[in-house]
């Protein structure tokens, strides 16, 4: 359920113009809480880097919602894998590790899923 909770909800930012033009899609307004030595440690880098790739992702728009919607989330999926990665690599608490463990389960699941849900539509369009 929190797996549809958190689709449902990155659809909707996805989806939503005002909010994707705000530095490519995402809303920074929350960054920057950390010290300038944060930034500049190894682990801040490289969640800023898969952060940077989501918000780099080209959400090009077909008029095809279930199509719009398959291809727009996979961006984000990837992009929570790449973050749940960093963790591993760098995080010290064993609940937050095991978290990102099953993060990158689910989401390259469910990543292999909609290109599969993807390549069907795309066959049953033509």
């Amino acid at each position: 359920m929190k797996t549809l909770s958190l689709l449902l909800a990155a659809g909707l930012f996805a989806a939503s113009p005002s909010l994707a033009q705000e530095s490519g899609g995402m809303d920074h307004s929350a960054m920057g809480h950390g010290d300038a030595a944060g930034m500049d440690a190894p682990s801040s880098k490289a969640f800023m880097a898969a952060m940077q790739s989501m918000a780099s992702a080209n959400m090009s728009m077909t008029g095809d919602a279930d199509l719009d919607f398959l291809r727009n989330m996979i961006p984000h999926h990837e992009g929570a894998v790449a973050m749940a990665k960093v963790e591993l690599e760098y995080g010290k608490d064993e609940q937050a590790k095991e978290l990102a463990r099953k993060i990158i389960a689910d989401q390259e699941a469910e990543i292999d899923l909609m290109k599969r849900m993807i390549a069907e539509h795309e066959g049953a369009a033509k």
